[in-house]
């Protein structure tokens, strides 16, 4: 049995309970700009982001409680990606996680606040969790703002090469931004705070970017392969606006080839770990499974 897939679903309890905390139904400001970012907040996402940090906190058994603000607050800037992304001067989708994107339900100017407070919103969580020490903080703030840098090359590549044909490498360029760099730091950032230094450092953050390759690659694949109902929005949406992605360059069959080998690179990382890596192996494959 896979034990990736229980976890991922205590962890995504963990981070809801969190999450509705940290923004409740009720606060200051204007009523319908918290409604639009518990809207795209609370729409029934995996939480997959925070499940990985986690996952290699367990494995170096760091206590929940020194997690949970870093993970929500990477589920707070994945949100905030997700909305821009979803906008008409972006991607233009109307559907995301089975349901009307934000600016489909509360006008693009609403949804671009709602983008722009959850950004700031991580920002802050991180920078006031007393659980830990100021040097940790610091050095997950810095991180999480290179990760959010990089998502907005990604996001800006990913537009400049529609209708294009690019090569592997540039198409890689374009995800290890795009998706790639939030869950590296997902990864690591659970190793910056349990202290986790030298080689097991090092194989942690290669291990993120792995997952984080084989993440868009099955994503790619799903966008082709997989339904509307099932993904929670409009399939096909990457073929018909021209996207770069691994179906287009290199074809259905190559990239599942793809993705296996990737996946074999990420099992091969962990295991440089020694014991204890269960988890982090069946995180892996779980991910491969989504295109099966």
């Amino acid at each position: 049995m896979n034990t990736f897939e229980p976890f991922l679903e205590g962890s995504a309890e963990l981070i809801n309970r969190e999450l509705e905390w940290l923004i409740p139904e009720s606060g200051r400001g204007p009523k319908e700009l918290r409604q639009a970012i518990r809207w795209s907040l609370f729409a029934g996402g995996k939480r997959f982001r925070p499940a990985i940090l986690f996952a290699v906190g367990k494995h170096f058994d760091i206590a929940a409680e020194r997690l949970v603000r870093t993970a929500s607050a990477i589920e707070m800037l994945h949100t905030y990606s997700l909305i821009h992304d979803d906008l008409p001067s972006m991607d233009n989708d109307d559907l995301r996680r089975g349901r009307e994107t934000c600016h489909k339900r509360f006008g693009e100017a609403t949804a671009i606040l709602a983008g722009d407070a959850l950004q700031a919103l991580a920002f802050q969580t991180i920078a006031e969790d007393d659980s830990l020490d100021d040097a940790t903080r610091s050095k997950l703030v810095s991180g999480l703002g290179k990760a959010a840098a990089s998502m907005v090359v990604g996001q800006k590549l990913d537009l400049l090469f529609e209708g294009q044909k690019i090569s592997v490498e540039q198409l890689e360029e374009v995800h290890s931004n795009k998706t790639g760099a939030l869950i590296e730091f997902s990864a690591a950032a659970a190793a910056v705070i349990g202290e986790v230094r030298d080689s097991s450092f090092s194989i942690i953050s290669e291990y993120g970017k792995r997952i984080g390759l084989l993440y868009q690659i099955i994503d790619d694949l799903l966008d082709v392969t997989g339904s509307t109902e099932i993904l929670g929005k409009t399939a096909g949406k990457d073929v018909a606006a021209e996207k770069a992605t691994y179906p287009a360059a290199i074809g259905i069959e190559e990239t599942r080839n793809l993705a296996e080998k990737v996946k074999h690179e990420a099992i091969d990382i962990i295991d440089a770990l020694g014991d204890n890596t269960e988890l982090l192996i069946d995180l892996v494959e779980y991910l491969t499974l989504r295109s099966n």
